[in-house]
């Protein structure tokens, strides 16, 4: 008999205790697709950080005193020559100012309408680029700053990076643990449904193994059964994901400032998502077909 067609000497069709393993499939493969697409989305993410800021520096240069007119004057001449130590520094690709437009479009997500940051005295902001291979001597570099523009000081990012990075593998691997634990509690399911079934066909069971039936034959059937069903139900719970992951996608786009627009699922993990179905039915099928072999085994 093919392992998808052919008469079924066992009325599984018709068993009311098969019936309820699709809707608790369905649960469980939506919340294993939406762990494992936070998990895709958040090693993409960090990949993506790790990438972006791991070669760049800031560096602050406090507020000039005096009126608006002296502190900008003085302010700028504290660029310059700001600009002019980090260029000297080996490893540094390149330096540029923020102009005021930008640091306040910046800010203005966090703090409301940009027009009220004009009037503010903000600091002076200089995005540095470096070599990934070649990191200059930041302490070094701090110390010509400091003498030449006191006040000045260097933010390396890599320093709240690498524990933005860690809380976000471990979320990541949180995530692969739920999916993990999903599976368990799947095949746990399935025992339960395939040993109810095997209990309200005992006497069929009974009568096939009489007749010459093998257990492999009995067990190919409950397989059979429990593929067909959990697919069914891993097919509705993907269904149910599809809006979750567009709704967040979604409002992750809405958030501005960059930090989180660009949260997408890779081509992987869309794959890895709608392979899901599959891959519980065929859990099912495989614990279905072991707890039968090893329940008619402990009856022989």
């Amino acid at each position: 008999m093919a392992f998808f067609g052919g008469r079924s000497d066992l009325p599984l069709t018709g068993d009311a205790t098969s019936r309820f393993l699709p809707w608790l499939i369905a649960p469980m493969v939506f919340l294993a697709a939406v762990a494992l697409a936070a998990s895709f989305c958040l090693t993409s993410l960090v990949a993506r950080w790790d990438k972006d800021v791991a070669g760049t520096l800031t560096v602050e240069i406090a507020v000039s005193a005096g009126t608006a007119e002296q502190a900008q004057a003085k302010t700028r001449a504290a660029i310059d020559k700001a600009v002019a130590v980090i260029k000297a520094t080996p490893g540094v690709v390149a330096a540029e100012a923020l102009s005021q437009e930008k640091m306040a479009s910046l800010l203005a997500p966090w703090l409301g309408n940009a027009d009220l940051l004009k009037d503010l005295p903000l600091p002076a902001l200089i995005d540095v680029t470096i070599e990934s291979d070649a990191r200059p001597d930041l302490g070094d570099l701090q110390q010509r700053l400091t003498a030449a523009v006191p006040g000045a000081s260097v933010d390396d990012h890599r320093l709240w990076l690498a524990r933005l990075i860690d809380l976000g593998r471990t979320i990541a691997w949180t995530a692969i643990a739920i999916v993990a634990l999903v599976g368990v509690v799947t095949g746990a399911t399935v025992i339960y449904a395939t040993r109810t079934g095997m209990s309200v066909h005992a006497e069929v069971i009974e009568v096939l193994h009489l007749i010459g039936a093998t257990d492999d034959y009995i067990a190919r059937q409950f397989a059979r059964r429990a593929f067909v069903l959990a697919f069914r139900g891993g097919i509705a719970g993907l269904v149910l994901t599809g809006p979750v992951l567009a709704a967040v996608v979604i409002e992750s786009e809405r958030i501005e400032g960059g930090f989180l627009s660009d949260l997408t699922l890779p081509a992987f993990g869309w794959a890895a998502c709608a392979a899901l179905p599959l891959v519980a039915a065929l859990l099912a099928m495989a614990t279905a077909r072991i707890t039968v072999h090893g329940t008619l085994a402990r009856l022989v």
